[in-house]
């Protein structure tokens, strides 16, 4: 049942179709898109990359400067 689904031809068919459907302006974004997708796909089911650490405390850094009022 399955054995012909993804002839060289129907790939063929099926990138035309996504090509008249979103434009060729969209199309870069949509396989970005679909490739972050996937690689989060893959980090969920391995248990991820390790986390980004915490922001430092806000105290620490430096404040905004005083605002002149003229």
């Amino acid at each position: 049942m399955f054995e012909d689904l993804l002839r060289p031809q129907h790939l063929l068919l099926i990138l035309l179709v996504a090509l008249l459907f979103f434009g060729p302006s969209k199309l870069p974004a949509l396989g970005k898109g679909l490739a972050e997708g996937i690689k989060n796909f893959k980090d969920a089911i391995k248990g991820g990359p390790e986390p980004p650490p915490p922001p430092a405390d806000k105290s620490q850094q430096s404040q905004d400067p005083p605002v002149k009022i003229v």
